[in-house]
């Protein structure tokens, strides 16, 4: 399980390292290995589950294998795009535990 929740502390350093908060983030997506990936890191982030996903995550639209971080980054800027957004935050597990977090 630990290793699913290799997303949380890839978002607790990009905030550190941009100086932004959760607060600042106008959406996320958060990538749905395994539907509670994004709970847990919502949760244990206390991000607000409005923005989180909101076209549906990998369950409803889908895991493309090698592809994964494209089709999230490509759904978050368009959404961001639709809304006028400032920030996005995208997070998504890797294999063995590692994670990576990208703020646009």
């Amino acid at each position: 399980v630990v290793m699913l929740e290799g997303p949380i502390p890839a978002t607790e350093n990009a905030f550190k390292r941009s100086g932004l908060t959760m607060s600042q983030m106008d959406i996320y997506e958060v990538n749905e290995a395994f539907a509670p990936v994004p709970v847990a890191w919502a949760k244990a982030l206390g991000a607000d589950f409005n923005k989180l996903n909101v076209n549906g995550g990998a369950c409803a639209l889908g895991h493309p294998l090698g592809a994964t971080g494209v089709k999230i980054m490509t759904t978050m800027l368009y959404e961001m795009e639709k809304r006028g957004a400032r920030y996005g935050l995208q997070a998504i597990c890797e294999g063995g535990g590692t994670a990576n977090a990208t703020i646009i």
